[in-house]
């Protein structure tokens, strides 16, 4: 389901299997659009904000893999943008530039990026690049079909969940939303993000469906062996999918 309409916007993809979402902060709306419909058929579905303010906004909501993010931008400058993210966040961060000096780089790698394109590029380096860099920074979240994070696997061919070798039965809607949670592990996922990723729709004044959803999960999948709780709710925000033997966050409640 589409995001608003600009400034931010979703383009879904139609392949098979699991849809990774990914964020273009740029304001080259031709440019962007093309994108978006060369990395569809890869299986990426390719968020856009056109200014910096509204791709930081478009973060909060998490769920996603990966940002590509422009230098120049009409409000805020890309390094801006990117000790923004890098105050809250760990996501890959993929940089964009018009200008080739060798200081520009530095900054941008210096300043948390993960890697640099010059402008003008192809989509096809940039898919190369995409990819590289997901395989480096999050090589259990990337590989097709299977999603694996200690004693969970997600198959999104087949849409099961198996916790420590044995199948867990789930509904649609709870695989979509642990497959969200999963995929983000260790970062909020909002409420709203996960009503329109399991749901295909916004939530509304007291709708309590997720917390069901969650609810549900919690019960089928149980704890971890250490006894440690796997979601964690972020008040008034979302929820969180806890990797083992983790230091949990304060200011959160169950």
């Amino acid at each position: 389901m589409p995001l608003k309409e600009d400034p931010a916007k979703s383009i879904r993809s139609d392949s098979q299997g699991l849809s990774r979402p990914i964020l273009l902060i740029d304001d080259d709306r031709d440019m962007a659009e093309m994108l978006a419909e060369y990395l569809r058929p890869e299986g990426f579905d390719l968020h856009l904000a056109y200014k910096g303010k509204d791709g930081l906004e478009r973060l909060k909501d998490g769920g996603l893999m990966l940002v590509i993010l422009d230098v120049m931008l009409p409000d805020l400058d890309g390094f801006t943008v990117l000790r923004e993210i890098r105050r809250t966040s760990h996501i890959p961060v993929v940089m964009l530039t018009t200008r080739s000096a060798m200081e520009d780089k530095l900054i941008g790698l210096n300043g948390g990026a993960d890697d640099y394109i010059p402008k003008p590029f192809t989509p096809v380096e940039l898919l190369a690049r995409i990819r590289s860099v997901l395989r480096r920074t999050q090589p259990s979240r990337f590989g097709l079909p299977f999603l694996t994070i200690e004693d969970l696997t997600l198959d999104t061919g087949s849409r099961t969940i198996e916790r420590g070798g044995r199948t867990i039965d789930c509904t649609a809607a709870e695989f979509d939303v642990l497959h969200a949670l999963v995929s983000s592990a260790g970062q909020v996922v909002t409420r709203e993000h996960l009503t329109r990723v399991a749901l295909g729709r916004s939530p509304y004044a007291g709708d309590r469906a997720i917390d069901n959803l969650v609810s549900a999960l919690r019960k089928k999948l149980g704890p971890y062996e250490n006894g440690q709780e796997r979601f964690r709710s972020s008040r008034n925000t979302g929820y969180i999918y806890l990797r083992s033997r983790v230091v949990e966050p304060q200011g959160e409640d169950r």
